[in-house]
């Protein structure tokens, strides 16, 4: 009888063992694609972000461009009248 209990309780921990180490790697394995979202989010956030001041510096261009343009023709108009 005390046999078989010593060994039911070395199996059991045995088992125990296994688990945890099961849980270790289920836990790194988690950590892994946590931060692997993580990384892929950072970097649609960075993305997003230059798009937009890439179109800002575009319409900020654009805007110069036209406010020269009509000064400029303002000017002129002053100038030969």
């Amino acid at each position: 009888m005390a046999m078989r209990m010593r060994q039911s309780l070395a199996q059991l921990e045995q088992e125990f063992r296994q688990e945890v180490q099961l849980d270790r790697s289920r836990r790194e394995t988690l950590r892994r694609h946590a931060a692997h979202r993580s990384r892929l989010r950072s970097h649609e956030r960075e993305k997003r972000r230059s798009s937009m001041r890439y179109w800002m510096l575009i319409a900020s261009l654009i805007a110069t461009a036209v406010v020269v343009a009509a000064a400029m023709f303002e000017t002129l108009y002053l100038l030969l009248s």
